[in-house]
């Protein structure tokens, strides 16, 4: 097994938005409309909204493979690119997303280290995130990095208000 990140740029728009859609559906399809899926993924993995993120300097993206294949991608904010007014001392994780065939083999903690590893070169207090309150999977794992809930947002999947979980970790 080997196991690899590489910081995407604009020349890997095409890849992170086939990464984006195909780990989006594999985790919320099942649990939402697919007219509500559909208007989401239009609005958050269209090509023009991807490369506005990447080339936001207070927001980066790292792909992780494993082996040859790109197995998922690790997106972090910091500054005004945060999602929400967190503070210029917190670092957000807006996305740690593995394909489901990826999953159980170690990827979301080596982005995690990662995200860990940046904030501590940006001299940042905090680490936080936002999770679906439906998500226990992914709120399991947050709470076995050391994040605890905080408070919760309102997220917007197509027209359907859902709660996402504020998640921090003090560093």
């Amino acid at each position: 097994m080997t196991v690899k990140m590489k910081k995407c740029n604009l020349e890997d728009l095409q890849t992170l938005q086939e990464v984006s859609i195909e780990t989006f559906n594999e985790t919320f399809k099942e649990q939402n409309s697919p007219e509500n899926m559909k208007a989401y993924l239009e609005k958050a993995f269209n090509l023009k909204q991807l490369e506005m993120e990447l080339s936001n300097t207070s927001s980066q993206f790292f792909f992780v493979h494993f082996n040859t294949e790109v197995a998922g991608y690790l997106k972090v904010n910091i500054d005004d690119a945060q999602s929400e007014e967190m503070g210029n001392e917190s670092l957000e994780i807006e996305r740690i997303y593995i394909k489901n065939k990826f999953q159980k083999h170690g990827l979301g903690k080596v982005l995690f280290n990662k995200a860990l590893e940046m904030a501590l070169d940006f001299n940042k207090n905090n680490i936080w995130l936002g999770v679906w309150e439906k998500n226990a999977n992914a709120i399991a794992f947050y709470k076995k990095m050391g994040f605890v809930q905080t408070g919760a947002h309102s997220f917007y999947m197509g027209d359907e208000e859902q709660t996402d979980f504020i998640m921090l970790k003090t560093l």
